[in-house]
């Protein structure tokens, strides 16, 4: 909602610019998204190491 209204005090201020971010912002999204599935799937790969690495401690201490 925030950047709603961010863009709308932009489009009174300065409409080329605003319509110009309104075009650009789905072009950047799409060009940054392999970079969020990348960084999701490290950060899975992250997670099961790290539970890996833990379970023989989370063993131990429920016996």
């Amino acid at each position: 909602m925030i950047g709603f209204l961010l863009w709308c005090i932009l489009f009174i201020l300065c409409w080329p610019l605003a319509l110009f971010a309104l075009f650009l912002y789905p072009i950047v999204w799409l060009l940054l998204l392999p970079f969020r599935l990348v960084g999701i799937a490290v950060g899975g790969v992250l997670e099961l190491v790290w539970a890996i690495i833990t379970l023989p401690a989370r063993v131990l201490r429920r016996v």
